[in-house]
């Protein structure tokens, strides 16, 4: 299958051309050339699968004419060495728990994906060189990229992340781990981070000399397989819950989780129709009320991994769609709170239900509780574990957050980041200096 430039201005390259290259040469996106659509066969049947089993089916029609079957099996079995459950909150309420990878937040899926597929690519092409991952964070997106590259020959990371706007222990998870993994501690903003990043794709002396590639969601690799999970969270609400069409709510800030999921509706995926639930950065959530998009400086709040200004997949939304607002709002609604809203959310589902959300699943079980009609069923993703959150989830809920044995081993590395100013012209010498 080829991949194209939501740009339109670049020619169409190979799976594997997109999965290197990252980002297209007139900085747009890659995209499938279309969407192949999974049989109703599939669906009749799809509660009697594993996770594993669900996901193979969903990654042959994205990746399959361009990976061996035997092959693209092992990728997606050994990415997923873990469960995403789905957890009933309220009657009518449930949540998709997909932060029970090695670095508890949901991105394990797509960074775990990513890195074997890379790897995968970089053996069969044989090259010499090493192969140098850019990524920008605003949290938990650094945490699973460096962890799911951590060790693997030939390629190298650099995380790029805003100073003083993580939480401590997403911080720790990306700074600790030496080996091939180096963090940059920028003294700006997620999108000054993001904004290096793409500067460095397309700067034509460094790409002359360096093996540059993204391993954000801007990466196909990255974003697709988180797909996945959409698919298996309707499978495990079938089995309970038969012919019910869910609404799903997704925590949002750069887009690449929805715009899985949006891809998988157009595969077939019975789902009624999709909520994206953003904080104080309602960039998204505006451009639905009014058909304009404009992207702005992004503000810090309690939920900092969606703390995103200029939303890099919005130019994948548009394109799934024909660049239609109205066809957009036809299946996709939005909603946005603010940090006073997301404290309530975090006190009143515990003590009304007993389940202790995130800061970001809080504002999908807010839309979730604002937005669903009656005889509606409808799921939010609960992004990342309280426990890296712990400060705001116990002070907002005056509870006690345990913090599990995989974050703690994290907490007890030393921070190793190195200081960067927000100018590529910096960014551009380091890369020269230690690449």
């Amino acid at each position: 299958m080829l991949y194209y430039s939501t740009n339109h201005n670049a020619p169409e390259v190979s799976l594997s051309e997109a999965v290197i290259k990252g980002l297209a040469p007139d900085k747009g996106l890659y995209m499938p050339e279309r969407n192949k659509p999974l049989p109703q066969e599939f669906f009749d049947h799809i509660e009697e699968l594993s996770l594993q089993e669900i996901a193979y089916e969903v990654a042959n029609c994205f990746f399959g004419e361009d990976i061996p079957a035997e092959d693209l099996k092992a990728i997606v079995y050994d990415t997923l060495q873990f469960d995403i459950p789905l957890v009933k909150v309220t009657d009518a309420i449930y949540a998709l728990e997909v932060y029970h990878g090695p670095t508890a937040a949901f991105k394990d899926v797509g960074a775990r994906f990513m890195a074997r597929l890379l790897s995968y690519f970089v053996k069969k092409q044989g090259t010499d060189r090493d192969v140098h991952v850019l990524v920008a964070t605003s949290g938990d997106t650094g945490s699973a990229v460096a962890n799911g590259f951590l060790g693997v020959p030939g390629i190298k990371v650099c995380v790029l992340y805003p100073k003083g706007k993580v939480s401590l222990i997403q911080e720790k998870q990306f700074t600790t781990l030496g080996q091939n993994i180096t963090a940059l501690e920028v003294d700006g903003v997620f999108d000054d981070c993001q904004r290096l990043v793409k500067d460095a794709f397309m700067d034509e002396e460094l790409n002359a000399k360096y093996f540059l590639t993204s391993a954000n969601s801007i990466n196909v690799a990255r974003f697709l397989p988180q797909a996945f999970y959409y698919f298996y969270a309707y499978a495990q609400l079938k089995k309970e819950r038969p012919g019910v069409r869910p609404v799903i709510c997704v925590p949002s800030g750069n887009f690449g989780n929805i715009c899985a999921g949006l891809f998988g509706y157009k595969m077939g995926l019975p789902v009624k129709r999709f909520i994206a639930a953003n904080n104080a950065n309602d960039i998204f959530f505006q451009y639905l009320q009014t058909g304009e998009y404009h992207p702005r400086a992004s503000v810090q709040t309690l939920a900092n991994a969606m703390d995103v200004g200029a939303p890099s997949n919005f130019a994948r939304i548009v394109e799934l769609f024909n660049h239609s607002h109205a066809a957009i709002c036809e299946v996709v609604g939005g909603a946005a709170y603010q940090d006073g809203e997301i404290n309530a959310a975090l006190e009143n589902c515990l003590n009304r239900f007993g389940y202790l959300l995130d800061p970001h699943g809080a504002c999908g079980y807010m839309a979730l509780q604002d937005h669903l009609e009656a005889d509606e069923v409808g799921i939010f993703l609960e992004t990342a574990h309280p426990a890296k959150f712990k400060d705001v989830v116990e002070a907002a809920t005056d509870s006690e957050v345990e913090i599990p044995e995989t974050l703690q081993r994290f907490m007890a590395g030393e921070k190793q980041s190195l200081p960067m100013t927000r100018k590529f012209a910096d960014f551009k010498q380091f890369i020269q200096k230690h690449f």
